[in-house]
């Protein structure tokens, strides 16, 4: 059963992913920034300084818990231990919303320290459906799914990634993840339209909106190869594509993600701050 409790909303303005080392700065003077994000495994510890730095952030930022370890998308049984300290960590946080990838990171006892790719089938999506449903019902709350970044397309497929999201909301009543510049890195690489991604995206079910930076590369053919890092800047195509997006869906929650080679904060104030800006252009 899901919780009925009260809990704060993320607002529909810009959110970071918080990283330790920006603390003060985030405390002394946040702009226009109004919720982050967390890694759910990085705090399902019972003390020390990092839980208690949360808790003082909890009690100013509404806050996002994003896991990376559930392996939604796997074959086997989801771990019921990680489960459990998921709710834990979400039940004294009272955290806003919580997140999942849709991909799969682990086969019998071992983990793959990566997010790997699924093929759209009516057995994946029975599959992957099942363990929302268990999520859900383990944490008493809603969980949003994440557009993936692909490289590659299954020929076994027998359905686009936008309907099997789209059967997904339906059958367990999640709510989605959009990532932005998952869209843009996917486009490139399987050379189709992310405007028409969009399109077909079912952005009712939209409570986040996630961009990051990316890697260039180029694949055995030359053509263009792009690696969803969160190491960059956001570049300019992926700006205009949220300009896309949000003329469509309204402004929703917009998170900034950094995770790799961490800037100072001031240049993650600026990508905040365009981020504000972005959401300004559909405030009424």
């Amino acid at each position: 059963m899901l919780d009925t409790t009260h809990h704060a909303a993320l607002p529909a303005c810009p959110g970071v992913g918080y990283k330790a080392q920006h603390y003060t700065q985030i405390m002394e003077d946040t702009g226009p920034l109004g919720w982050l994000e967390i890694h759910a495994e990085n705090y399902m510890g019972y003390g020390g300084r990092p839980i208690a730095q949360l808790r003082h952030l909890s009690e100013r930022f509404p806050i996002s818990v994003h896991g990376v370890g559930l392996s939604i998308g796997g074959a086997g049984d989801l771990d019921r231990d990680h489960l459990a300290r998921l709710k834990h960590l979400m039940s004294w946080l009272n955290s806003a919303s919580f997140s999942e990838h849709l991909a799969w990171s682990t086969h019998d006892s071992h983990f793959f320290n990566d997010l790997l790719p699924l093929p759209y089938t009516q057995k994946t999506l029975a599959r992957v459906a099942a363990h929302i449903n268990q999520v859900q019902e383990t944490v008493g709350r809603q969980m949003l799914l994440e557009n993936p970044s692909s490289y590659l397309g299954f020929a076994d497929s027998t359905m686009s990634e936008t309907a099997f999201l789209r059967e997904l909301v339906t059958k367990t009543g999640c709510g989605l993840l959009l990532d932005v510049n998952n869209v843009f890195v996917s486009a490139t690489n399987l050379k189709t339209s992310p405007q028409a991604y969009i399109d077909d995206f079912p952005l009712h079910a939209v409570g986040e909106i996630h961009l990051g930076g990316h890697d260039e590369d180029e694949d055995e053919t030359g053509a263009p190869l792009l690696i969803d890092s969160h190491g960059k800047p956001v570049v300019d195509p992926v700006w205009s594509l949220l300009d896309y997006t949000l003329a469509k869906s309204g402004p929703k929650p917009l998170l900034i993600e950094w995770d790799n080679d961490v800037p100072e904060w001031p240049v993650l104030a600026a990508e905040i701050t365009r981020a504000d800006q972005a959401l300004s252009l559909v405030m009424s």
